[in-house]
């Protein structure tokens, strides 16, 4: 489940992705320009969330219990996976404001 923080900008929020059980969770989450986003690895291995296109973002490897976090540009459906796990897939659909 994903958990709303306060963000730091006016209007922006910050997510939660929780890396888990070979998962990304929630698999698809709704976000707009200039939200964060931080996936948080609860997983026993390391795992990636890098976008399908390979340039959008990319996290590197997230160790477990490390985290990451990436400022949401563009809009659209960007789907993204864990490059070291590629059954893991998730999307962002990003919104405009």
């Amino acid at each position: 489940m994903a958990a709303v923080l306060g963000g730091t900008e006016v209007g922006a929020a910050t997510y939660i992705v929780t890396i888990e059980g070979m998962e990304f969770r929630p698999s698809t989450l709704m976000v707009h320009r200039g939200d964060r986003v931080v996936w948080v690895n609860q997983d026993i291995v390391p795992h990636t969330a890098t976008s399908a296109d390979g340039r959008t973002f990319d996290s590197g490897h997230i160790a477990p219990g490390a985290s990451w976090e990436h400022v949401v540009q563009g809009d659209g459906s960007v789907p993204y996976v864990c490059t070291l796990h590629p059954t893991m897939q998730a999307v962002l659909d990003i919104r405009k404001r």
